[in-house]
């Protein structure tokens, strides 16, 4: 049996180079949204391939229709029973403007002290350069000091995570067989807070919904045919109004099929957290939550589903005054969706509920926009377990197993598509200013992260 502890000093030792390292990859202007970075895409898959073939690797760089990929694959010890894993994450990144508001050339990482903080500058570094170099620093000191790898590791790096993943899909599905594991390990995730480490257990679905109702041939005069015409914009209103009662419940039939509690352990550690109303709804300038009665702030966002209204249209919205009765209305509406909800029924008993409120002489028309359902894994998977206690190890404060309210859609196709359920770790921060001017990994959070993976894939080994 290996010994992690000279693996975490060879970290320890190996950290300047490591961030040398980071930089050299932060150094490629890789935005995948803007063809002129083009070959600077290609160069950072390179870069990648390069660096994973020293620690020794099989690597190559896999062409797509979009950007490349990355695929690599190292055995593990010989002869061992052990997992096999696939890690994943993204080298592309977003673009820098406005470049007036860096306080640096956004592509020379730095080590700097920001607010106290010593931090890694650069756009990419937390997002998501920073976060996979973690899991490759981790493989090549347990690699310079155990001469293997504790598991057997294949990489998928993409390059269009910043522009939807467009090439995603096909290359998994051309390439699955080569691709599947046991389980997948995905880094573009964050932590509760600077101290305390997370595994992200839960994503919430989504399905998008546009609906439009229509009254008369056109619009109509207020005063000619008010309070005799049909009127589309409170036809519409009523039946989004009747979508929540008074406790914040859906009231959609069958909306909570699927919907299972949390355990109750669970959910007295995010109490533990101390988020609270106050502290959650008060930088936005709002005090009260608004969902379901009688649940916690945490409770809501992470595992509870939603029903919201992203916008809605209707009349004459323009400046100044037009007494009309619109002759449709229209509005967008979204559900956010966790446990087991099946998102083909929710939006089926959507159209239905909105059908059965609608006057005889309206119509209506629908328009889906995507539907996807929730991610859920099982708290006490073995895999998770030992993960947890791996970060425990390292951080020395209780990693805590949270959700997230949006989704993560490459978690969703590992799952349908390979079979494979993920374990979310990273190491990310809220205050590392990912997307925007001035983006920053934390030194602390590259430094311990790559411990944490190297103890991580440690305990994944062992029985």
């Amino acid at each position: 049996m290996t010994d992690i502890s000279p693996v975490l000093a060879r970290l320890d030792a190996d950290l300047d180079a490591s961030v040398a390292r980071l930089a050299d990859l932060v150094k490629i202007p890789s935005i995948s949204t803007d063809s002129d970075y083009d070959a600077d895409c290609r160069r950072a898959a390179e870069w990648l391939v390069a660096d994973l073939k020293t620690i020794g690797f099989d690597a190559s760089v896999r062409d797509t229709e979009g950007h490349p990929m990355v695929v690599a694959h190292h055995e593990g010890p010989a002869g061992e029973n052990v997992p096999h894993v696939l890690f994943y994450g993204h080298y592309d990144v977003q673009p820098v403007d406005p470049l007036d508001l860096w306080d640096a050339d956004p592509f020379e990482a730095k080590v700097i002290e920001r607010d106290g903080v010593k931090v890694i500058t650069g756009r990419g570094s937390a997002d998501d350069k920073g976060q996979l170099m973690t899991f490759v620093e981790a493989c090549r000191a347990y690699k310079a000091v155990h001469g293997a790898l504790p598991c057997k590791v294949s990489i998928l790096f993409e390059g269009e995570e910043e522009s939807g993943s467009p090439s995603l899909k096909p290359f998994l599905d051309a390439n699955a067989d080569e691709l599947k594991a046991d389980f997948a390990l995905v880094c573009d995730t964050g932590m509760w807070d600077a101290e305390t480490p997370a595994i992200s257990v839960a994503l919430r679905g989504l399905v998008g919904e546009e609906i439009t109702v229509k009254a008369a041939d056109f619009d109509l005069h207020s005063g000619h045919y008010g309070g005799a015409a049909a009127n589309p914009i409170r036809v519409l209103a009523k039946i989004l109004a009747d979508i929540h009662d008074e406790t914040g419940r859906v009231t959609i039939p069958a909306f909570y099929d699927g919907v299972e509690e949390v355990p109750t352990q669970i959910l007295e550690s995010w109490k533990g957290l101390g988020l609270t109303a106050e502290s959650f709804l008060g930088p936005i300038g709002l005090s009260e939550p608004s969902g379901e009665q009688g649940r916690d702030v945490l409770e809501l966002i992470w595992s509870r589903p939603t029903a919201e209204f992203n916008g809605i249209q209707g009349g004459y919205t323009g400046k100044g005054f037009k007494t009309v009765i619109a002759a449709q209305a229209s509005a967008k509406v979204s559900f956010r969706l966790v446990g087991k909800q099946d998102p083909f029924a929710i939006r089926e008993n959507f159209r239905k509920f909105v059908e059965e409120r609608l006057p005889s002489d309206c119509s209506v028309e629908f328009h889906p926009h995507g539907g996807s359902g929730a991610i859920q894994l099982s708290y006490d998977a073995p895999f998770l377990v030992k993960a947890q206690t791996a970060l425990t190890d390292e951080w020395e404060k209780p990693a805590v197993m949270i959700a997230m309210g949006g989704s993560i859609p490459i978690v969703g196709d590992f799952q349908s598509m390979l079979g494979m359920e993920s374990l979310l770790v990273g190491f990310g921060l809220d205050d590392d200013r990912i997307h925007s001017p001035n983006e920053k990994y934390n030194l602390t959070s590259f430094a311990k992260g790559q411990r944490s993976w190297a103890r991580i894939l440690d305990a994944l080994a062992k029985g």
